[in-house]
């Protein structure tokens, strides 16, 4: 049975998308129940072919018995085996919080919702389990696709932002598709293990250069690695806060995957950093994302919109592991997909919280929301110390080998722009960490200090009532922040059990 898993955990969210919506022409109660049964089963599934891929190797499935090159194949091995395992736990607590969120936001639409949300999580999964080039443009475009109609259900400017999103999405798509056009004229095949093989011969060829070029720039793209990232900020921030928690955790994680793959996969490491200075250029570019995310975060009062100017920073982080080209640097690249992915999709749960028991996104209104939301907002700190680069949490471990790897590459630069960045992330989250905890108290009578509920107690001062988020939204973020915690002093075990596997041999 396990042999069928590969095939089980892109199939069960597929035609289980067209199941949830029909049945919700008869039943929309029943859409969110099973959405969250099928999503339980991915993350069963994606522990079993990692547990497989641990006792036996990289799993190889060929889709209809066609043998590769001329089928296409699904190959699993301990870097998409991991991915495979945060995409769909983290779909999983997403669409466990949706609910309330749903019927706030958008009453009635739970079958068109849950259907979308299930075909934008099989995308993801099918670009990282698919060993085909083309099979990862077409997983790619269900994803993109499903996306751009999640976020156009927001309210306001959400569909001018998924529009934008579209244009820049099938300019990115085009750019892939068209690497992987030439790649075929040079090659004949789109098999990426086939194509490992038959491209180092041809690696001084000017057709396999512009492949390698379109390729690698539609990626970015998806990727929003600046200057591309132009059309992030808008999408992101003005869709659907359940939509939200799932786009930002993962969607730039899975591009960044798809990089990594192009690079090290396709393409030996000599080919992207010896023949051709493409980690010193993704690298310079990974700079400037961080400093320009940094600076666009400072600028916010929008706490949403904060967040996503600094995935906009994460992004450079995870590309600037990748650039420096050592193995402490990859290393510490898909490590940070990993914590970052869990940062990401925590912050952006508490936001969805936040907003919906008090209606507030504006951080100079967060005044005494610790005392309103105590569990939520130590969940929020726990992710900003995390997010800062403070242990025991994860992101202080992917950050260390991070500025580790720089620092191997001599890239000192590099170095201290991580360093730099850690002191901005900072600024950001004790500015609401300070509005939050510290903001002086009211005296004389009850008032409205920024929507939080108040009375007045006997000795004249307010008193502000506990009103936490419902459990359906609060169990998920305190399981993230735990397992923010947990990560951190796990990554050693992580990192010898399954990330060094994921490395290029020869690094």
């Amino acid at each position: 049975m396990s042999a069928q898993y590969p095939a089980l955990i892109i199939m069960l969210p597929f035609f289980s998308a067209l199941i949830v919506f029909a049945i919700g022409w008869f039943n929309k109660n029943y859409c969110y129940k099973l959405a969250i049964a099928i999503l339980i089963g991915c993350f069963l599934l994606s522990i079993g072919i990692m547990k497989d891929v641990m006792a036996n190797g990289t799993i190889r499935y060929w889709i209809g018995g066609w043998q590769p090159p001329w089928g296409i194949e699904y190959v699993v091995d301990y870097l998409n085996s991991f991915m495979l395992i945060i995409i769909s736990f983290i779909s999983l607590l997403v669409v466990i919080s949706s609910k309330k969120i749903l019927e706030k936001e958008m009453p009635g639409k739970d079958p068109a919702f849950y259907s979308l949300f299930l075909l934008l999580v099989t995308g993801l999964m099918g670009i990282v389990i698919t060993g085909d080039v083309f099979n990862l443009f077409v997983f790619l475009e269900i994803s993109a696709i499903s996306c751009y109609a999640l976020i156009a259900i927001g309210k306001d400017g959400a569909p001018l932002a998924s529009f934008n999103y579209v244009i820049m999405g099938t300019i990115g798509a085009c750019f892939y598709l068209l690497g992987v056009g030439y790649l075929y004229i040079a090659t004949g095949s789109l098999n990426m293990a086939d194509l490992a093989n038959i491209l180092p011969d041809l690696y001084h060829s000017k057709v396999i250069l512009v492949a390698f070029a379109f390729l690698l720039v539609g990626v970015c793209v998806k990727m929003a690695l600046f200057p591309l990232h132009m059309w992030l900020p808008d999408a992101y921030s003005l869709a659907p806060d359940s939509v939200s928690s799932l786009i930002a955790p993962l969607m730039t994680k899975v591009a960044a995957y798809v990089m990594i793959r192009i690079m090290f996969t396709i393409f030996q490491p000599v080919f992207s950093f010896e023949m051709l200075p493409v980690g010193l250029i993704c690298g310079w570019l990974a700079v400037i994302a961080i400093f320009v995310g940094g600076i666009r975060a400072l600028s916010q009062k929008n706490l949403k919109k904060m967040l996503v100017y600094i995935l906009v920073a994460e992004v450079g982080y995870i590309v600037l592991g990748i650039s420096v080209g050592n193995r402490i640097g990859l290393t510490g690249a898909i490590l940070h997909i990993m914590n970052d992915a869990a940062m990401m999709a925590c912050l952006f749960l508490i936001v969805g919280a936040i907003s919906y028991k008090t209606g507030i996104t504006d951080i100079t209104q967060f005044r005494h929301m610790n005392q309103k939301m105590p569990f939520t907002m130590a969940a929020f700190t726990i992710t900003a110390l995390s997010m800062i680069g403070l242990p025991p949490a994860c992101g202080f471990f992917s950050k260390w080998y991070l500025v580790l790897g720089a620092i191997e590459a001599n890239q000192w630069v590099f170095a201290v722009t991580l360093l730099i960045s850690s002191l901005v992330n900072a600024i950001l989250f004790f500015r609401v960490i300070e509005y939050a905890y510290f903001y002086p108290h009211a005296e004389h009578g009850a008032e409205e200090l920024g929507h939080v509920e108040v009375h007045a107690s006997s000795h004249g001062h307010a008193e502000i009532v506990m009103n936490e988020a419902p459990l359906s939204m609060l169990i998920p973020i305190l399981i993230m922040a735990a397992l923010i915690l947990i990560l951190g002093p796990f990554s050693g075990k992580i990192i010898s059990s399954v990330i060094q596997f994921a490395i290029p041999v020869g690094f």
